[in-house]
């Protein structure tokens, strides 16, 4: 193979750069000729090409974002717009292509791999980290760093206020973001799509802590959280705060959204590394002939796999990390 290209598609991760960079650097390295292809398969019918060397990649492991842009594209469902991302790749005679992205950004790659013959090599890059056959996913340990970084502020004011403070982080869908970051940073509670929402629990919890003479929580919150069998989105906090507070009247409470704060700032170094590792790997695959495949990290060893068979997985709740995160806030 002797012309690739690499993408980034969907919500930006930390992480991405530090995949875009290895990604070219091993490429070249093998005498390849590197295209990125920017703001996704947007850019990708578009036409927006550019050829790539070692200095377009230079200084970019650390950031978040993607020096690559991203964005939603509707049209790629389209075979219309199927057909002109095809034309673009034959164009510039890409012969495969590095995919970066989540579950949507994947079908992309699956439909050009299996209608139009295009080699794709998928490399999971989302914070939820809700892809099922991989440990991780570029993205979520630096989300989870900014939460806990956020939370670790918020405990100042909380604690010398008396105050209880919701604080709502993404995860429609998978609640990892929260649990893990609940845990990390000692949270008194979280809620998360996975388990049914309780606004009691929750209360038991404040008026147990009050009990033994602790007046500030902090109780994390997935966008996701279901109350009354349905999936809601958006808002969260508030809802929480509005619940206990028909319970607890006079509790000192606020409530807090993180939001795209979530998706900023450097990558911590594991997601650096785990970019790095997923580049090179997805270029070796490409240098092999491989095609339709994903990138994934088990066990500490990144693998590929059959995107299919990847993708058809379900994921498996953490119950351990959850029943921990549970126990230690106990007083």
């Amino acid at each position: 193979m002797k012309t690739i290209g690499v993408l980034t598609s969907g919500g930006d991760s930390q992480g991405m750069n530090a995949a875009v960079y290895a990604t070219v650097r091993s490429a070249l390295a093998r005498g390849m000729t590197v295209y990125g292809i920017h703001h996704g398969y947007k850019g990708l019918i578009d036409g927006e090409v550019s050829r790539m060397s070692a200095k377009s990649v230079e200084g970019i492991i650390h950031r978040g974002g993607t020096v690559l842009g991203t964005a939603r594209c509707l049209e790629m469902k389209t075979p219309e717009g199927q057909r002109k991302a095809v034309a673009t790749l034959r164009k510039y005679g890409i012969e495969g292509l590095v995919v970066i992205g989540g579950d949507g950004s994947f079908q992309g790659a699956k439909v050009l791999s299996t209608l139009y013959g295009i080699k794709v090599i998928g490399i999971p890059g989302t914070i939820d980290n809700d892809l099922a056959y991989t440990d991780y996913t570029l993205g979520f340990d630096s989300a989870v760093a900014v939460v806990v970084n956020n939370v670790n502020l918020l405990r100042d004011t909380m604690s010398c206020n008396d105050r209880t403070c919701v604080v709502e982080v993404m995860g429609r869908d998978c609640g990892d973001i929260a649990m893990f970051s609940a845990l990390a940073c000692g949270a008194e509670a979280v809620c998360i799509p996975e388990k049914e929402y309780d606004p009691d629990a929750l209360v038991d919890v404040i008026k147990h802590n009050a009990s033994v003479g602790k007046y500030d929580n902090i109780i994390i919150v997935a966008e996701g959280i279901r109350s009354d069998g349905t999936l809601d989105k958006g808002h969260e906090a508030d809802k929480v705060v509005n619940d206990i507070l028909r319970r607890l009247p006079d509790l000192n409470i606020r409530g807090m959204v993180l939001g795209h704060l979530q998706r900023s700032g450097d990558a911590t170094v594991y997601d650096r590394r785990l970019g790095i590792d997923m580049g090179v790997h997805a270029v070796n695959c490409l240098a092999e002939g491989k095609t339709d495949r994903v990138i994934g990290i088990r066990n500490d060893a990144v693998f590929d796999e059959d995107m299919l068979t990847a993708l058809a997985k379900k994921k498996q709740f953490n119950d351990r990390v959850y029943d921990l995160a549970n126990s230690l806030a106990k007083y």
